[in-house]
């Protein structure tokens, strides 16, 4: 495998180019020691804590590089919006980006995301109503609406009557 030694990012060693597509021109180096870090992923600071504690749950020790957005704005806002690349070490580089899909952090190239797939599977269809039973529905909802509110408020007065009764 090769790498990128700025931007940390690997390199199958069928490709020919011997340059960085990201860096424009770094050359790429070939891996020789295990321990060497490489990129896994990118995100801002809330994705960055969410990926290290998944990788941190599964043994695998990360590193984080800032790509600072503006200094300025973050004196100023006191938030922070800088993203940042998140680096594995090679040997368990695998592994950690299984946990990255795991926990969506990395999305696969043609797949769905479904966030809640209770509700992808409860899709309700309606039927159009036409124009008279839509008035009806809306009368009779307008009614009941009021009904509910007299209910409301004659038990509370009854309810406050019988609570007078009890100390007089």
């Amino acid at each position: 495998m090769k790498y990128c030694p700025k931007c940390k990012k690997l390199y199958n060693d069928e490709i020919m180019n011997c340059a960085c597509s990201e860096c424009k021109g770094k050359a790429l180096k070939t891996i020789e020691d295990e321990t060497t870090s490489v990129y896994l992923c990118s995100g801002d600071v809330i994705e960055r804590d969410r990926v290290q504690a998944a990788l941190t749950d599964s043994g695998i020790p990360s590193v984080y590089t800032r790509h600072m957005v503006s200094a300025n704005s973050q004196l100023v806002t006191g938030s922070d919006f800088d993203s940042f690349d998140i680096l594995v070490p090679y040997e368990l580089y695998e592994k950690a980006y299984d946990v990255a899909v795991g926990i969506g952090a990395i999305k696969l190239e043609g797949e769905e995301i479904i966030e809640d797939e209770k509700l992808a599977e409860t899709v309700e269809e309606f039927e159009s109503m036409s124009r008279s039973k839509r008035t009806t529905v809306r009368v009779l909802s307008a009614i009941l609406f009021i009904i509910l509110i007299a209910v409301v408020i004659y038990g509370t007065d009854y309810i406050t009557a019988f609570i007078k009764s009890l100390f007089s």
